[in-house]
């Protein structure tokens, strides 16, 4: 059954976003070395998953692409779970993309407009 693994937050300022949870959680923040400018988040030792931050790409707007937390499921197939989502009536949001030596990530809108994040774990990923 696919579960939780990762949430993502989407920022306009990281700085300013990372100050606020690091003094309002104590959440742990480590820049990814990546390609692009990302930070993972250590929330705690417990039970719970990890994110990370992410530059928002465009205006906060009503169509801004993303002004939430983004939670992401693990999928075994990313392409056939993106074609199962559509064919339940979700929207693409962002098309597949590689993370390099991460996996396949896309977003997708449910029915209700929520951002959904798909995930398939893949080290070859490029």
């Amino acid at each position: 059954m696919p579960r939780p693994i990762h949430f993502e937050i989407h920022a306009a300022d990281p700085e300013r976003a990372i100050a606020f949870y690091q003094a309002l959680f104590g959440w742990e923040f480590s820049r990814w070395e990546g390609p692009m400018p990302y930070w993972i988040i250590k929330t705690g030792d417990g039970p719970g998953i990890d994110g990370g931050m992410v530059p928002r790409r465009g205006e906060v707007t009503p169509d801004a692409p993303v002004i939430a937390y983004v939670c992401t499921i693990d999928v075994v197939d990313l392409d056939d779970s993106i074609a199962k989502a559509l064919g339940l009536g979700a929207v693409m949001a962002l098309a597949k993309q590689a993370i390099p030596g991460v996996g396949w990530l896309a977003y997708v809108k449910d029915p209700e407009g929520n951002i959904l994040g798909l995930m398939q774990n893949d080290a070859a990923a490029a």
